[in-house]
Order: structure tokens, then sequence, then C-alpha cells
């Protein structure tokens, strides 16, 4: 068999992981968009301000606000939660090929 379908179960779990942590932190910036007075340079906020303000500032050059509210982290949510199920959801394609392994 060959390494990369002996990797698949670990692929899977870390892929999983790490989408479903991205798909938080993009949660909790749409929060944030209701609140704009909050700092991003104080307290805990960097740490969900880090992961996402990249791809959130490439998407507002082609995304304007909507009546006022940046809705950049709407977009990225739907991505990754697209990418999730996509990939590693019940029906995904890596989770097809581990069965496919079993």
């Amino acid at each position: 068999m060959p390494i990369l379908f002996k990797a698949l179960p670990a692929i899977h779990f870390f892929l999983a992981f790490a989408l479903a942590i991205w798909s938080v932190t993009f949660l909790v910036r749409i929060v944030m968009t209701w609140y704009p007075e909050v700092n991003l340079q104080k307290g805990f906020w960097p740490l969900v301000a880090l992961p996402t303000e990249l791809l959130l500032a490439f998407t507002r050059r082609f995304v304007p606000p909507i009546g006022g509210v940046d809705v950049t982290p709407v977009i990225w949510f739907g991505l990754i939660s697209l990418s999730r199920e996509l990939l590693v959801g019940q029906q995904g394609l890596i989770t097809q090929l581990l069965t496919l392994t079993k």
C-alpha cells in the first residue's frame, strides 16, 4: 500500500481540526464586525486577528462593505465550510478515500 494511503487517517484528522479552528476564528471575526470599536491589538484578540487578517485584507480590495458592514468574514467562513465539507465531511473526498483503504 502506498505511503499516502497509510498517512490518510492523520491527514484527515489534522485537516479536519485545522479547518474547524479556522472556521471558528472566522466566526469570531463575523461577530467582531458588530463591534467595530474592539481593538484587535489588545488582549487575546490578536489570536483571532492574525490568522485571518491577511485573507480579509486581500478580499476587502474586491468586496466593499455593504451598508457599512464588512462582509468578507462571511465569505471566508462560507468558503472554509464548503472546503471542509468537500474534503473531510461525511461524504468528503478524503473520508471516501479512507473507506476505500479499509
